[in-house]
């Protein structure tokens, strides 16, 4: 029987031997999509998460040949893509709160996606999991189709080196192997020897039939001769000495099996002996080899807990800063990890900022100051000239309000802001307010009551504070004037004048700089500055700010930030000392006494102890940097009454 040898050296029938180029032919196939017959492309808008400053994008995005890829828009395909997954091992995570949010993750690559609606999205998930299908990757027909030659390759090679890797340090059991062939041989060299003897044996006994056939003609042709006693005599050429003396001539060489017998035995005895022995060594070895295995799969399994730790800390950082780990309703964040951040956010911004001041002081100590400003032409005498007042009544209020020049649509809202700040703002913060000082440095008290109103920090908060040098008049121009807002405001990052309504108020869109992981923050406000008149002449000059928030039809909410709602108040008086004897007043004769009072509604889902915190750091910086620009922008100039 022919047979055909394996790679290891086993022989293997001709009727159960394959093909060892592998063609497709010995294989398990199963049809696929021919080179016309793929899966047609899949494309669509799709919003992306770019990063924490821009969040979510509209971007092109085209499913093709297994590769998902996206352009900026459907017009600059031509210019190449922005960037491109394979989704062979990509893996497809429908988001479980948003319906419309896929997230597609190949290694610590990781793509937010946002359909329109869920329909959509799961027309993209299906799109997606047909082209995987389609490429072979990820289904059992591709497990079939390329798997067959590979596991026969596999096993074969396995034997072949298991046969001689495995072993390479048991001498022994490589003797007694060898022992093996050697008795191998033997036993075949005695089979072909008898069979030999038993081919020559049918050969010998086919001749001698012919032989004796032969004789027995010849026998019936010749007369036998007669002995006086009457009896038949035969001749020399008998059949009998014919058959012996073929079987002479053409005789077959002896075989001694006696010998061949013994030596039989003692070969399958040596088969046995070293059988034996073999296994008594695979016996003895496989103690060792058993703990060698446990010690590996132990290994192994600290490794695998090694390396899903790891990779679970890759993923924290490479997706920290994405959607998932932002403020939100579902943030991933807890809320000591958004208080680090938060406060360490804030700590570069200070320390940006204190750069910026140094390089800015720098290049005003190498710049001559200008002897002019807005205040030149204004006198320091002490009866400088005061706007006109509404004519008082016995039954009006100690104060009364210097009328806006011009009316606007906002003037009832602005006049209800005014007296309700001049009321109670003013008020002393003992007495049953709940007031809590949570602040005090020098003549600066910052005090707090906490309030929460569906889970939102609504905290009121009030500030007084001292300031020598400047009046009132003048801390509220500069609080008030856009013009200089940049120069000491350091949490905006852009603002812009939606109307103004009057000379003294106006509509004000900001986006405050966005400090992650909260969400960044917009305002839109009126603002309106006045000069509070007091009947009686001993009451301290009173000017102030009151900033509130409106809602305009040119700077509707956007996704991009959070409107933030705010009702804030500075109320400034000017308490003055009178010089000695006929001196003009100078700024060491004037004091401003501060009030500032701030209720905001910041929105969001940020954490209360971390809005808190952040208002009890901020506050306080705040007035320290404003009150010292107002003292620098005012020194050495004519008194603002």
């Amino acid at each position: 029987m022919n047979s055909s040898p394996l790679p290891n050296g086993r022989l293997l029938p001709d009727s159960q031997s394959w093909n060892s180029s592998g063609s497709e032919e010995d294989l398990e196939a199963e049809p696929g999509p021919g080179p016309h017959g793929g899966v047609l492309e899949f494309s669509g808008v799709l919003s992306k998460w770019t990063n924490y400053i821009h969040g979510w994008q509209d971007r092109w995005v085209m499913l093709k040949n297994n590769t998902l890829s996206y352009y900026k828009s459907q017009d600059e395909r031509e210019y190449g893509c922005r960037g491109s997954l394979c989704l062979s091992k990509a893996v497809i995570t429908p988001h479980e709160f948003d319906e419309c949010r896929l997230d597609i993750s190949v290694n610590d690559s990781v793509w937010y996606l946002r359909a329109q609606d869920p329909e959509h999205r799961n027309q993209w998930i299906d799109s997606i999991e047909l082209h995987r299908a389609e490429s072979g990757y990820g289904s059992e027909s591709s497990l079939r189709r390329h798997g067959s030659m590979l596991s026969l390759t596999s096993a074969t090679s396995g034997y072949s080196a298991t046969s001689t890797s495995s072993f390479k340090k048991g001498h022994s059991l490589r003797e007694k192997l060898s022992e093996m062939e050697t008795f191998r041989d033997i036993l075949c060299r005695q089979v072909d020897t008898l069979q030999k003897y038993f081919d020559g044996c049918a050969d010998a006994v086919h001749r001698d039939e012919l032989q004796r056939d032969k004789i027995v003609e010849d026998d019936e042709d010749d007369f036998p001769t007669t002995r006086s006693d009457g009896e038949f005599l035969h001749n020399n050429n008998g059949s009998k000495e014919k058959l012996f003396q073929c079987l002479s001539h053409k005789g077959i060489n002896g075989i001694d099996f006696k010998g061949e017998a013994i030596t039989f035995k003692a070969t399958t005895a040596g088969i046995l002996a070293t059988l034996s022995h073999c296994i008594d060594l695979m016996v003895k070895r496989e103690d060792s080899w058993q703990k060698r295995l446990d010690k590996e799969m132990e290994k192994r399994r600290r490794v695998e807990e090694a390396y899903k730790s790891a990779l679970s800390e890759l993923k924290k950082k490479s997706h920290f800063g994405g959607p998932d780990y932002e403020e939100g309703p579902n943030s991933l964040i807890n809320e000591d990890e958004f208080f680090d951040a938060v406060e360490a956010a804030l700590d570069r911004q200070d320390k940006i900022e204190e750069q910026s001041q140094c390089e800015k002081s720098r290049i005003l100590r190498s710049n001559s100051v200008p002897s002019g400003d807005a205040y030149s032409t204004v006198g320091s005498h002490r009866f400088a000239e005061k706007p006109l007042s509404r004519p008082s009544s016995p039954s009006s209020s100690a104060v009364v309000f210097t009328p806006s020049l011009y009316e606007h649509r906002f003037s009832a809202e602005v006049e209800e802001m005014v007296k309700n700040h001049m009321t109670y703002s003013l008020q002393d913060v003992g007495g049953d307010a709940n007031w809590q000082l949570v602040v005090e440095e020098g003549e600066m008290k910052v005090y707090r009551r906490e309030v929460e109103e569906n889970g939102i920090v609504l905290d009121p908060l009030k500030a007084t504070h001292s300031v020598k040098g400047v009046t009132g008049h003048e801390v509220c121009h500069y609080f008030w004037d856009t013009d200089v807002r940049n120069d000491w405001e350091t949490t905006v990052e852009n603002f812009s004048v939606v109307e103004t309504l009057s000379d003294n108020a106006v509509i004000i869109y900001q986006t405050h700089k966005r400090v992650w992981p909260a969400s960044q923050r917009d305002v839109l406000y009126l603002s309106a500055i006045r000069k509070i008149v007091a009947n009686n002449e001993n009451d301290p000059d009173t000017w102030l700010v009151c900033n509130f928030s409106v809602d305009h039809e040119n700077a509707q909410p956007n996704n991009r930030c959070v409107r933030a709602k705010i009702n804030i108040g500075m109320i400034c008086q000017t308490l003055v000392s009178p010089p000695e004897g006929n001196k003009e007043i100078s700024r060491d004769n004037i004091l401003c006494k501060i009030t500032y009072v701030a209720n905001v509604n910041p929105g969001g889902w940020a954490p209360a102890s971390v809005l808190r915190a952040v208002a009890k750091r901020e506050y306080p910086k705040f007035l320290k940097r404003f009150t010292s620009y107002v003292q620098e922008k005012t020194a050495g100039k004519p008194i603002l009454f």
